[in-house]
């Protein structure tokens, strides 16, 4: 039986949401349903569906106690919106439902692991004591399990903080057993000293958990707190994705909140994970939070919240929602590199296709049929001759004085992000630099726009980079520029949804 809490969350948002326009949404992006949304959560497969939750405060577009928010889809592009999943109402979670993940069960039932909180008021801060519970249902009404919390910080046997323990990623091994990840620290950390730590468990039937131990520890290089955990085999590698909190700037790595991951081998008889390179899940703005899942077609998965807690306040007072969820990525790993690559459905909406090979560019030039906001397009770019051009820039959401760019320094091998001139209000993060392969002056990218998006995949996805931009729908022009001569080819499709 659903609470009251649940109940009203659920009138709410079907009220209020009728009253959102579907123009002011994205199209294949996942928004709230109203309101307020952050990590992505329960992100799975069942009953021929995909389902995504997500961290939800509908009555207010800020971060709130919080709820799982709920959609399905066929394709992980066209997003139907189900009734809220889950609220804070039972003792274990009066203060919030926060992250967690889902797996099917030998009955058939939808089993939702996530991170109850209990809510303390300490001197002057908020103080939750987080465990992890367990609810199932049936992929649309979820029961939360009568013995929660199944796992708790003093189930951990060398200790860990009651205060930081959350984001279970649970699934199942090949005999049928679920194992899970779980991020925490030590008890005994204070907060700016925090170094987080994955720690891992097995169960037999999903309720009864058993410590395993420490999967993977900071050592103090790695900002303070680690959040959403993530594990899994791709191509001859064990990945853990990692979303590390409170960085300080170094030569590796932005200040602020990120996504990393790991790539390594693992000793399943000893439980041993060693790392063996470590490298930046995105360089965009907007990016944090991601989960994975294994397709029942064989593919690893990927989503994330296209927002980041540093950049929260770049929003637009007229929208009855706030975040976005990235597009959907297929993972592989090649050569050293994670590879990511949109989810190949999105191929089935191209339209309209136009392809130029080995254009001239040097001054700022205007495409014919090249503008718009809902766009699949790839370009790529090389020198006339050795050398030959010093900076090449793409301008998009372009309307007079009213653009965002992509700036492209060859003898640098940089590539930035800016959105200043893109209408926003806020004081925030407006540009990124980072570092591209050197390949002599030749780069290739692919940038799918989406009204109040844009991410690139450059070199066939070995770096992506993800952005919030909220310019208005009439700013749809694209310009090209090169200081110097160079070669551009260019792949474009508008992308269309019935």
């Amino acid at each position: 039986m659903n609470s009251h809490i649940l109940l009203e969350a659920r009138e709410f948002e079907e009220r209020e949401s009728a009253g959102i326009p579907e123009e002011t949404r994205p199209v294949f992006h996942l928004t709230p349903k109203v309101g307020w949304m952050n990590d992505p959560n329960g992100f799975s497969q069942y009953k021929g569906q995909y389902h995504l939750f997500y961290q939800y405060y509908p009555y207010q577009k800020k971060w709130g106690p919080m709820h799982w928010g709920h959609a399905v889809s066929e394709d992980l592009l066209k997003w139907k919106y189900l009734p809220a999943a889950l609220a804070p109402d039972t003792e274990p979670d009066a203060g919030g439902c926060f992250s967690g993940s889902a797996v099917t069960l030998d009955d058939g039932r939808h089993l939702l692991m996530y991170t109850g909180v209990i809510k303390l008021n300490d001197i002057q801060e908020d103080i939750f004591f987080q465990s992890q519970c367990v609810a199932v249902g049936d992929g649309i009404d979820y029961e939360k399990y009568p013995g929660n919390p199944v796992i708790e910080g003093k189930d951990i046997s060398d200790g860990a903080s009651k205060y930081d323990f959350r984001d279970p990623k649970i699934w199942r091994e090949p005999d049928g057993t679920f194992r899970c990840v779980c991020v925490t620290c030590p008890p005994d950390q204070k907060y700016e000293n925090r170094r987080g730590r994955v720690v891992w468990f097995r169960s037999d039937d999903g309720f009864k958990w058993e410590y395993i131990g420490v999967l993977a520890e900071n050592d103090g290089t790695l900002g303070t707190m680690w959040e959403c955990p993530d594990f899994f085999e791709l191509d001859g590698k064990h990945i853990l994705l990692l979303s590390p909190q409170d960085l300080i700037e170094n030569n590796k790595y932005y200040s602020g909140n990120i996504t990393v991951w790991m790539s390594g081998t693992f000793d399943r008889e000893t439980g041993k994970y060693t790392v063996e390179k470590e490298q930046l899940a995105d360089y965009g703005i907007d990016f944090y939070a991601t989960q994975t899942l294994l397709a029942e077609d064989g593919r690893r998965i990927m989503i994330g919240w296209m927002q980041n807690w540093d950049s929260i306040t770049f929003t637009r007072r007229d929208l009855r929602w706030s975040s976005q969820m990235t597009l959907p990525r297929e993972l592989s790993f090649k050569d050293g590199k994670l590879i990511q690559k949109p989810v190949r459905e999105l191929e089935a909406h191209r339209a309209n296709p136009l392809i130029i090979r080995d254009n001239i560019i040097s001054n700022k030039t205007e495409i014919e049929g090249v503008r718009g906001r809902l766009l699949d397009i790839t370009i790529e770019i090389k020198p006339v001759f050795e050398s030959s051009y010093r900076k090449f820039e793409m301008r998009f959401a372009e309307d007079g004085e009213t653009y965002t760019s992509l700036v492209y320094r060859p003898n640098e091998n940089t590539l930035e992000f800016d959105r200043s001139f893109s209408q926003t209000r806020r004081a925030v993060v407006n540009d990124k630099k980072f570092k591209v392969a050197n390949r002599r002056g030749n780069l290739k990218i692919r940038l799918i726009l989406d009204k109040f998006s844009c991410e690139a995949f450059i070199n066939d996805g070995e770096q992506t980079m993800s952005n919030v931009i909220l310019t208005d729908m009439k700013a749809d022009r694209i310009s090209f520029s090169a200081h110097g001569g160079l070669l551009l080819s260019i792949e474009k499709y508008d992308l269309v949804f019935e």
